[in-house]
C-alpha cells in the first residue's frame, strides 16, 4: 500500500475540521455568550450608525491566501460585521417592512447549518420538517390540507411561484413543452396600482413581459377598484387578450392598504381567472385574533405568497408558496432526470422537494421557523401581530396630536405615513422631510424609509417589531418635531 501512495504522489489528506476541538468548543461559547449579551442590550445601541473609512476598507481586502487563527477571525467580525447592522432588529427600526428576528430561530439557523441537510428532497428528517412547516402554513390560512407549498427564499420568490403556476395553468398550451411564443393570445394579469415591484420581475422573468400586468386604479383607501378591474377585463377580451390571474394584495408597501380579498375571489371566479394573493405583508394576520378578518377571503385564493422572516420573525431568510391545486404546482416544475429518480426505500425514497419551485439544492430553512413556533405557540405570533397594530394606531393618535405633524391618512394595519408640516409645501417640503429621516438615521434615533401616496411624499413608519414599544413610538414622536423644528429654524435663518 505505501509504494502504491508513493507511486501515485499521494500527500497527507487535509480536512477543515479543526485539530483542536476544544480550542473550537471554548471559542463557541463565547460567540454564543456574546450572541445573547447582543440582542439583550440591542435597545441601548444606536438603531444605525455609518461605518468609518477603516471598516468600510476591511471590506475591500484581498483573498486571503493562508490561514489566520479563528479568534482572531471572529475578532475580525466583531469590529466589523457585527458593529455596524442594518438595525432591523433593533425596536426603533421601521423603515422597511422586515421582521425583527429571534433567538430562538438563530439557534435553528445554526443546527441547520450544522446537520448541513440538502432540502432538495430524499428520505430524511429535514425533508420531513419542511413539508410540516409548509403543512403549518396552510393551517394559518386556512388552505385544504391537500394543497402543494414549498419554502423559498422570500416574498418575491414566493409570488414568481404562484404566478408560474397561474401561466401554466391558463395559457391554453404546454408551456413547459412550446414556450409562451407559442401562446395563442397574449396573457393578461391584473394588480392594483399599488402592487410590489417584485410582480413586474414575475412577468419579465416568466416571459410574458411588463406590459402583461395591467394596474388598476384604486380607491379612496388604496385599495384595488374592483368596478375598474371587471371593466379592464371586458376591455382586454375585447382587444383579443386572454385575462388570466388576479393578483390580490393583503397589504401594500405603501400605506399596508388590504384589497376585498372576498370580492376578487368571487369576481376571479365568476370571470374564470386564477386568483393569487401576495401576503407577504399581511397574510399572516390571518392568525391574529383581533385582526383576522381583514384578510377574510385570503383561504379562497388559488395560491398564495407569505413571508415568515415577517411576522413570524424567523431570520433572513424564509418565504412560502401555497397552490390550493398541489398536481398544478408540481406540474410546473418537476423534472426526474435520471440520477433524481426514486427507489422503493432508503435516502431516495423521499418526496422530492425541488420539483415544486425552481432551486434543486435547497437550505434547511424550516428548522428556525418550527423551533420558534413550537417554543411560543403560533397564538403568541397572533397576539404580536395585534399589538403591532395597535401600536400603529397610537402612534397615528401622537402624530394628530403633536404639532406640526400631519398623518396621511388613518392606518390601515400597521403602516403609518406621516410628515413635518410647517409652511411650506412641494420639493421644499419633501427635502425637508427627508433631512428629518437622515438625521434620525445618523443620530441612531430610528430608522424610517419615505414613499409617495396620492403623489405627495411622506415618511414611512412600517411597525413589524416584536421588540417595539410605546415608548419607542413616543421618542420618535418627540424627536421629530424638535428635528422639524431645528431644521427649519436653520434653513429660515439669514446666511
Amino acid at each position: 500500500m505505501d509504494a502504491v501512495q508513493g507511486n501515485l504522489g499521494l500527500v497527507d489528506e487535509e480536512t477543515l475540521d479543526p485539530l483542536d476541538w476544544a480550542d473550537v468548543q471554548a471559542l463557541s461559547h463565547r460567540v454564543i455568550d456574546d450572541a445573547v449579551d447582543y440582542l439583550r442590550d440591542v435597545r441601548d445601541r444606536p438603531v444605525w450608525r455609518e461605518m468609518p473609512a477603516n471598516v468600510r476598507e476591511a471590506f475591500a481586502a484581498p483573498l486571503p491566501r493562508s490561514p489566520a487563527p479563528l479568534d482572531a477571525v471572529y475578532a475580525e467580525v466583531s469590529r466589523t460585521v457585527m458593529s455596524y447592522p442594518m438595525g432591523n432588529i433593533h425596536p426603533r427600526f421601521w423603515s422597511w417592512y422586515m421582521g425583527s428576528s429571534n433567538f430562538t430561530g438563530a439557534l435553528g439557523d445554526f443546527l441547520a447549518a450544522i446537520q448541513g441537510s440538502n432540502l432538495g428532497g430524499g428520505n430524511h428528517a429535514a425533508g420531513l420538517m419542511d413539508s410540516q412547516v409548509v403543512n403549518w402554513c396552510k393551517q394559518m390560512l386556512g388552505f385544504p390540507a391537500s394543497a402543494g407549498g414549498t419554502l423559498v427564499s422570500g416574498g418575491s420568490m414566493a409570488n414568481i411561484i404562484g404566478l408560474s403556476v397561474a401561466r401554466n395553468v391558463k395559457a391554453g398550451i404546454d408551456v413547459r413543452e412550446h414556450g409562451v411564443a407559442a401562446i395563442e393570445k397574449p396573457l393578461r394579469f391584473y394588480g392594483s396600482e399599488q402592487i410590489h415591484s417584485c410582480h413586474r420581475k414575475a412577468m419579465e422573468a416568466l416571459g410574458l413581459g411588463n406590459r402583461a400586468l395591467r394596474r388598476i386604479p384604486t380607491d379612496s383607501g388604496l385599495r384595488i377598484d374592483i368596478a375598474a378591474l371587471r371593466a379592464a377585463i371586458t376591455e382586454d377580451r375585447a382587444a383579443g387578450l386572454k385575462p388570466a390571474c388576479v393578483i390580490g394584495t393583503a397589504g401594500t408597501v405603501n400605506t399596508g392598504a388590504i384589497d376585498d380579498l372576498q370580492a376578487l375571489a368571487k369576481l376571479a371566479h365568476e370571470e374564470g381567472l386564477w386568483f393569487h394573493v401576495d401576503g407577504c405583508i399581511g397574510a399572516l394576520i390571518a392568525i391574529a385574533p383581533e385582526n383576522a378578518h381583514r384578510v377574510s377571503g385570503i383561504e379562497r385564493a388559488d395560491s398564495v405568497a407569505l413571508d415568515p422572516h415577517k411576522w413570524l420573525h424567523a431570520p433572513f431568510e424564509v418565504g412560502c408558496a401555497l397552490v390550493r391545486d398541489a398536481a398544478a404546482h408540481r406540474g410546473t416544475f418537476a423534472v426526474t432526470p435520471e440520477y433524481l429518480e426514486s427507489t422503493p426505500r432508503g435516502l431516495a425514497s423521499g418526496e422530492w422537494l425541488h420539483d415544486y419551485g425552481l432551486q434543486t439544492s435547497r437550505g434547511f430553512r424550516a428548522l428556525k421557523v418550527w423551533m420558534a413556533l413550537k417554543e411560543h405557540g403560533v397564538e403568541k405570533f397572533g397576539r404580536l401581530i395585534d399589538q403591532n397594530i395597535a401600536q400603529a394606531a397610537y402612534l397615528a393618535g401622537l402624530i394628530e396630536a403633536a404639532p406640526r405633524l400631519q398623518l396621511a391618512a388613518p392606518p390601515t394595519v400597521n403602516i403609518v405615513c406621516f410628515r413635518y408640516q410647517p409652511d411650506l409645501t412641494g420639493e421644499a417640503l419633501k427635502a425637508l422631510n427627508t433631512e428629518i429621516m437622515l438625521r434620525l438615521q445618523e443620530q441612531g434615533i430610528a430608522a424610517l424609509s419615505d414613499t409617495t401616496v396620492h403623489g405627495e411624499h411622506w415618511l414611512r413608519v412600517a411597525i413589524t417589531n416584536h421588540r417595539t414599544r410605546r415608548e419607542d413610538l413616543d421618542l420618535l414622536v418627540r424627536e421629530t418635531v424638535r428635528l422639524g423644528h431645528e431644521i427649519a429654524t436653520q434653513r429660515s435663518a439669514p446666511s
